[in-house]
């Protein structure tokens, strides 16, 4: 008789579901830092702890626990640590997050460094905003005003004014014998004369104010005559002509005007029954010097040019042509 194979219990529901269970186990994805590696597993409780289910429940559960476990894992892997946490916190964390902090440390110390040296910002960060803008633009203004000045000063300074001394007129000299003011005998000469001259303003968007020195007149290095030119203002773009009178009243020659006479010589006769030989009196020789000043109020006193302008004529006095112009047309050299 052939012998029976021993009998085997049938498995019950929860015998099944138990033995499946224990086979089936869910692991956390691990980290990027290497450091935590947690595997967890999920198993279900013993037959006797819960109530039989069928396979396909356990199934379900299985799935629904595998995914809230896999999405618990992963919110946990993105958890931001808490910097200073205690020893019984978990500290978590991924390289770049360690990176940002040091790179934070290292900002901090950065600035740390600034303000302890006060040379990153300085004292202009300190300055409001509005405050800023009102300097820029006071510098800005104050760029513009300057290098319209500039234009200004460059534009009038190259419109001159224009001197031009056409004529002088003796009417009267005279030497004779007198005395100074301290009683010393000595030759006395006079002199009476007027100068014509030409002054015109060439600026096209400024006038002028013109003062001048005396006129002089001199003998060698002998001032015989002088005169004042009044002070004038002249507009933009005109010219006016001056007259100004040269007057020398007994001035002392002491010696130095041996050589001046203004009396005619009368010589003998050449021959018997011939009139006398009338000799005129010698020319003189004479230096006449003007120097005028102006001065253009272009922009205030701020941009004030001033001009100079002196001129030197060589005329030569002749005492028998008194009372008619000389021309100094050609006879002037004029400096500025």
């Amino acid at each position: 008789m052939a012998q029976q194979p021993p009998h085997r219990h049938a498995k019950t529901d929860s015998e099944a579901t138990s033995s499946m269970a224990a086979a089936y186990y869910v692991q956390s994805p691990s980290h990027d830092d290497g450091e935590n590696k947690t595997a967890a597993s999920s198993f279900h409780s013993s037959p006797a702890a819960s109530p039989p289910r069928s396979l396909g429940r356990a199934s379900r559960d299985s799935s629904s626990s595998s995914r809230f476990s896999s999405a618990k894992a992963a919110s946990s892997s993105v958890a931001v640590p808490v910097p200073g946490a205690g020893a019984g916190g978990r500290r978590r964390g991924s390289p770049w997050m360690k990176e940002a902090a040091i790179e934070e440390e290292g900002l901090l110390g950065m600035s740390d460094d600034d303000d302890g040296d006060g040379t990153s910002r300085g004292a202009l960060s300190a300055i409001p905003k509005r405050a800023r803008y009102a300097l820029g633009f006071a510098g800005a203004f104050l760029a513009l005003f300057f290098l319209f000045a500039l234009v200004l000063w460059g534009a009038s300074r190259a419109q001159r004014p224009v001197v031009t001394l056409r004529s002088v007129t003796f009417h009267r000299f005279v030497v004779q014998a007198g005395t100074d003011a301290s009683l010393v005998p000595t030759e006395m000469a006079s002199l009476n004369a007027t100068v014509a001259l030409a002054f015109r303003n060439a600026g096209t968007f400024f006038g002028v104010h013109v003062s001048a020195d005396p006129v002089t007149l001199h003998y060698t290095q002998l001032q015989l005559a002088s005169g004042d030119i009044k002070y004038f203002y002249q507009p933009r773009k005109s010219q006016r002509g001056l007259a100004v009178a040269v007057v020398g009243d007994k001035v002392p020659l002491y010696g130095g005007g041996s050589g001046l006479s203004s009396t005619a010589t009368t010589l003998p006769p050449p021959r018997k029954r011939a009139p006398a030989v009338v000799v005129p009196p010698p020319p003189v020789p004479l230096q006449l010097a003007v120097r005028l000043r102006s001065r253009a109020f272009v922009l205030g006193r701020l941009v004030a040019p001033k001009f100079y302008t002196e001129a030197r004529c060589r005329v030569t006095m002749d005492q028998t042509r008194l009372g008619r112009p000389v021309s100094l047309a050609k006879a002037c050299t004029y400096t500025h």
